[in-house]
């Protein structure tokens, strides 16, 4: 082990000899290598050993509100006694590095808990198969098990507001319009550097084969292995055409792959369940404030949409739960509460509340409608990417060696 200094000074400009060493021999087309992060006494060290009683649980998209407020309830919400890990997940290490410091002092500040909290990070784009693969295998040679794994990355092709379309829905009805907006503007048949539909890979097939290639054998080693998706509110049936599954002529590409999302999970949860004992559950938070889409907003629209989802909420909207907290009620609920035999897995568990602001649960059903043919799809895509990656690490790994 050795000693990085407080994570809250910041991130090291140095590797360690070992860690500089290893993302040499690993190559330019791999990510660095992640390694947990133990944190002890404020102190942040690096080790190469797993601790086989830790609780593991990762997080995609943990720098968004509803990421980071899922690592915080479960620090809230795991036993205290409870040695737990927090794998977090970016795209880049300074994001990674900043959401480990902000669950850090949420801990610090408002939980304390009695037994270790360690951390890890693996940096990861779900947009990027190869990204995707190096995640993989750091992760299977640095951990011997997961436990919960939540899919929550999220991406949009956003370019911006329609701004005359917004004022006559908010005009007409501001439920309606807070809820189901249709104002967002989104580019269309954006690809990634892969070929694939960018929304469809990031937010679904990408995901997706993360999952399948955790299952065996860390999410199988756990006593009790989870996989939450989040999805949306918006994810109607009327928003996927089976003839655009990779959402290429979409122009609502974001809620298309929130659709996709319902339909993957019913077409796997009960094959997770048979070969691994997974038990794999869908949510989805309702709606918060997202940092996402700040970027659209100056302070007045953005206080103004604020002052439209406490509308909302008192017109008796169940769905406007503001903070990421109450959104994150459903995930945390279907990872440490749920029984599969009561709360069953074709449903949808959605983060709602009262006009007050309690928090409560809403169970939907889902429409099945296609999840045969979407499951197929994503299962033949997925072995042609297995046989487009198998010598990628391999590979990368031998011109290294050579040099």
């Amino acid at each position: 082990m050795w000693s990085q200094g407080e994570l809250s000074d910041g991130i090291s400009d140095r590797l360690h000899p070992l860690a500089a060493k290893h993302h040499e021999r690993m190559g330019s087309n791999l990510l660095p290598q992640s390694l947990p992060i133990i944190v002890l006494s404020g102190c942040v060290t690096r080790s190469l050993f797993f601790f086989s009683m830790s609780l593991v649980a990762l997080i995609t998209g943990t720098n968004s509100n509803l990421g980071l407020n899922i690592a915080y309830r479960l620090l809230a919400e795991v036993p205290s006694e409870t040695r737990l890990t927090i794998i977090v997940t970016s795209r880049t290490l300074p994001k990674a590095i900043e959401a480990i410091n902000k669950i850090k002092e949420h801990n610090e500040k408002h939980v304390r808990r009695r037994a270790i909290l360690d951390f890890d990070y693996v940096l990861v784009d779900f947009s990027n198969m190869v990204s995707i693969l190096a995640a993989i295998h750091e992760l299977k040679k640095m951990h011997r098990k997961l436990d919960y794994l939540f899919v929550n990355a999220a991406q949009g092709v956003y370019s911006g507001i329609d701004w005359i379309q917004a004022t006559k829905e908010v005009l007409a009805s501001p439920v309606q319009a807070s809820t189901f907006p249709t104002y967002k503007i989104q580019k269309v048949g954006v690809r990634s550097a892969d070929g694939l539909g960018l929304v469809f890979q990031a937010n679904v097939f990408g995901p997706y084969y993360f999952v399948q290639h955790l299952a065996e054998p860390l999410l199988s080693h756990s006593e009790n292995p989870r996989v939450v998706w989040i999805s949306s509110i918006m994810s109607k049936p009327s928003f996927l055409s089976f003839d655009d599954l990779q959402l290429l002529r979409s122009d609502i590409s974001y809620e298309g792959s929130k659709r996709l999302v319902d339909l993957l999970h019913l077409g796997t949860y009960k094959e997770l369940k048979s070969k691994y004992g997974i038990n794999q559950y869908l949510t989805h938070p309702g709606i918060f404030t997202s940092f996402s889409f700040f970027q659209y907003l100056n302070p007045l629209t953005f206080y103004g949409m604020l002052l439209m989802f406490y509308v909302a909420r008192l017109c008796g909207s169940p769905w406007h739960n503001i903070s990421g907290w109450k959104g994150a009620n459903a995930p945390i609920f279907v990872c440490l509460e749920a029984k599969p035999e009561l709360d069953l897995q074709e449903k949808k568990y959605g983060s709602a509340c009262t006009i007050t602001g309690k928090e409560y649960l809403k169970i939907a059903e889902i429409d099945a409608t296609g999840q045969a043919d979407v499951a197929k799809y994503f299962k033949d895509l997925k072995l042609q990417w297995d046989e487009k990656l198998k010598n990628q690490i391999a590979d990368t790994r031998k011109v290294y060696a050579d040099d």
